[in-house]
């Protein structure tokens, strides 16, 4: 017997409910606030349109559905099931911390404050849930947007879909070697602040300030491209470190190899620093196009 489908509402801790868990009370909140300039007025508001949000979208959850919630900071120890629809109720930047722990389950972004989101990956409202959790079971329209892996030479494995960022875990100087993924040679020495691997989603972000940083004359990937491009931040020339691999771009099938030549280097995405990879002298860490794509339906 084939079990219902299951919707997972993915959701994050507003701002009220981390400044009551930091000051205990509503009138500490407040005074806090008041005491920077802040109104505490505006942070309800906010708090109460998102709770409204979640009670709407489960709402909408059809009857003979089953439903279960995750909240951000627990996405790294929650298991997704292969037929889950997926709804992210928030900001963009939680459809990007959810996309890492999926593998194929259609998305649904609802935007809780309209105007003051971007709206780029959480495109609908709360009313358009019911229809939206059906379409997805129904293959609706979906776009397949392109993300970025790590996979270090012990199987470590890491997703991102905005960007993976590989560097010192302070203000260190991170010292590897960098290439192209099957050269012959070990790689260009480098001391740097670390290196940026970005999708055409993550050309709205920091891959998309390094770019201009860079006057790059390379074309910003697309969403749905297959296509990275990667920047160097900082490097150092030296005697012992070069600078001529600072930037590129990686398609279908190709990689970019970093080794490491310091005591410690962390691999992160789209900013859950708390979920890395942490790798040490001599491991090797490959970047390249990811075989899972984010299926976000439209």
């Amino acid at each position: 017997m084939s079990l219902a489908p299951r919707a997972v509402l993915v959701h994050r801790r507003t701002e009220y409910e981390e400044l009551l868990a930091r000051h205990g009370t509503h009138g500490q909140a407040a005074f806090f606030l008041s005491s920077r300039g802040r109104s505490i007025d505006e942070v309800v508001g906010r708090h109460d349109r998102t709770r409204q949000a979640l009670r709407d979208v489960a709402a909408a959850v059809p009857l003979t559905w089953r439903s279960s919630r995750v909240e951000r900071a627990d996405l790294d120890r929650f298991l997704f099931a292969p037929g889950d629809v997926v709804v992210v109720v928030g900001q963009d930047g939680l459809v990007a911390n959810t996309a890492k722990y999926l593998c194929g389950q259609p998305v649904v972004g609802i935007d809780t404050d309209p105007g003051r989101n971007p709206g780029v990956l959480v495109r609908h409202r709360c009313a358009d849930a019911g229809r939206l959790l059906r379409a997805a079971t129904a293959g609706g329209r979906a776009e397949e947007l392109t993300m970025v892996e790590a996979v270090a030479d012990d199987a470590q494995r890491l997703l991102a879909l905005n960007e993976i960022y590989l560097g010192p875990p302070g203000h260190q100087t991170a010292r590897y070697r960098l290439g192209p993924d099957g050269e012959s040679g070990p790689g260009e020495a480098q001391a740097s602040s670390g290196v940026l691997v970005g999708t055409g989603t993550g050309a709205t972000g920091w891959l998309r300030s390094l770019w201009l940083e860079r006057g790059s004359t390379t074309g910003l990937p697309a969403p749905c491209e297959e296509r990275l491009l990667w920047f160097v931040r900082e490097a150092w020339p030296s005697p012992a470190t070069g600078t001529s691999r600072v930037t590129g771009e990686l398609g279908r099938g190709q990689g970019l190899r970093l080794t490491v030549e310091s005591d410690r280097i962390v691999v992160f995405g789209d900013g859950m620093e708390s979920d890395a990879l942490e790798l040490t002298w001599g491991q090797s860490v490959r970047l390249g196009i990811a075989e899972t794509s984010l299926h976000l339906v439209t």
